[in-house]
């Protein structure tokens, strides 16, 4: 048992790393936003960093197919290390671009760099922390396990955000629209530094081991074939599985974690320092409520979890979106986004198994990256983008919409989708995928 924790957690704390990069991005866009671009419409500013975030996500399948590979081939362990190691190059990159002032749009091309790196190395660190976290896990506690990368990722965004209102507390907001917002991509850089050590040391998956003992005796062509789009594509249905039942989960978690802080001042007209305490303390609430419903779905099955999730998010968006609008003080707000991401709860504590249960070991990093880099592209990274482009034409109301009929979209897989709770990780892809045990048990491993 202590080995599998220790495993949990290494895998955890670089998934938070990794995750406080990706996000300081996203809460510290109101800051920055007008250090690279000249003075205009404050929306159309932030929807110029927004692009830039979203470019970052189409960066995500490159990564997924590039890591993924990694991971099949080299092991999950050099998938890890090597994420982690191009984060902190691209929080670098952040901390000391120029601005627009100083270099004209030559700081953009430096920040646009820099979230083409981080995208390669996100696409690559979901899948690898999805396949570590859910192989390293207990039998019958994979749900629990792998619910910590969620816990890890909010953690990350927590981070960010408490080291935000602190510097709220402590600059002027002249110095942190001037070099303030500077200093977590600093924090995040030597973050990720230290996680570099810690994976270095980590312990391979049992299950990557035992497969590639197994395999050491295959053929040259069969050894090629590991970690491959050929590979992948035996897998077709998998595949396609993951990008439709991301799609959904994937729209209303940014929707309702990067976005929210902007919504909430830009759009409800919060005060900056409310808008980020509202953000805060929601995601730490959330953030507690991953184990539990993770351990549920050990108990219960990862489907109840899912289609409540997609019920929820397509039947509640758009009353939670347009009293949000309306909140108007801290406490409503607050009330209005737990009610949220509860909902969101059933889709973000169990994504991660549910995806890595879908595949075999020899293809199971490259086919939980791939297909859901190309959704979060698709989807996740454009959510805030869209946002805003519907609050620019004046019809923002349109989003709640399209967060409701994307939610919708996944529901139908999740009704349609087998069971997977008690599939044997090591035999997936075999004629025991196609029986599973017996409800409530858990096969031998």
């Amino acid at each position: 048992m202590g080995q599998h924790w220790k495993k949990i957690w290494v895998g955890s704390a670089g998934n938070m790393v990794e995750w406080f990069d990706w996000f300081v991005y996203a809460s510290f866009a109101t800051y920055f936003a007008g250090s690279f671009f000249p003075a205009g419409n404050d929306t159309a500013k932030l929807m110029n960093t927004a692009g830039i975030f979203a470019v970052g996500f189409f960066m995500r399948p490159v990564g997924g197919w590039l890591l993924g590979r990694v991971g099949d081939r080299k092991g999950r362990k050099a998938a890890l290390t090597l994420t982690v190691s191009l984060m902190s190059a691209s929080a670098v990159l952040i901390a000391v671009a120029p601005t627009y002032a100083v270099a004209g749009y030559g700081g953009v091309a430096v920040l646009l760099v820099a979230r083409l790196l981080q995208g390669l190395s996100v696409g690559g660190e979901y899948a690898a922390s999805a396949t570590y976290l859910t192989e390293a896990s207990a039998p019958g506690r994979r749900g629990f396990a792998s619910s910590f990368q969620y816990v890890s990722m909010t953690a990350g965004q927590i981070l960010g955000l408490g080291l935000q209102i602190v510097l709220q507390h402590t600059l002027s907001s002249g110095e942190l629209h001037s070099w303030g917002w500077r200093i977590p991509f600093v924090v995040g850089a030597l973050g990720a530094a230290v996680i570099f050590y810690l994976r270095r040391n980590m312990l391979e998956t049992d299950a990557y081991t035992e497969a590639t003992e197994e395999g050491a005796g295959e053929s040259a062509e069969a050894a090629a074939e590991r970690g491959t789009v050929r590979a992948l594509m035996r897998h077709k249905r998998e595949a396609f599985l993951v990008i439709a039942l991301t799609m959904g989960g994937t729209v209303a978690y940014y929707t309702y974690t990067t976005y929210l802080t902007k919504y909430l001042s830009n759009s409800a007209g919060l005060p900056k320092q409310t808008a980020t305490l509202v953000s805060f303390c929601a995601l730490l609430v959330f953030a507690c409520l991953q184990p539990l419903a993770g351990a549920l779905s050990d108990r219960i099955g990862r489907r109840p979890l899912l289609v409540t999730f997609a019920v929820g998010s397509t039947f509640l968006t758009v009353p939670i979106m347009t009293m949000l609008k309306h909140a108007g003080s801290f406490w409503p707000a607050l009330g209005l986004s737990l009610l949220a991401l509860v909902v969101v709860t059933g889709y973000t504590s169990i994504n991660a198994c549910v995806k890595a249960e879908l595949f075999p070991t020899g293809i199971r990093s490259l086919g939980v990256a791939l297909p859901y880099a190309i959704a979060n592209a698709l989807f996740g990274g454009t959510a805030e983008y869209v946002a805003l482009w519907f609050k620019n034409g004046g019809i923002e109301s349109g989003f709640y919409w399209y967060v409701s009929g994307c939610a919708a979209v996944s529901l139908a897989v999740y009704l349609t989708m087998r069971e997977t709770r008690d599939i044997d990780l090591k035999r997936v892809g075999g004629a025991a995928e196609n029986a599973p045990a017996e409800a409530g048990k858990v096969p031998a491993s």
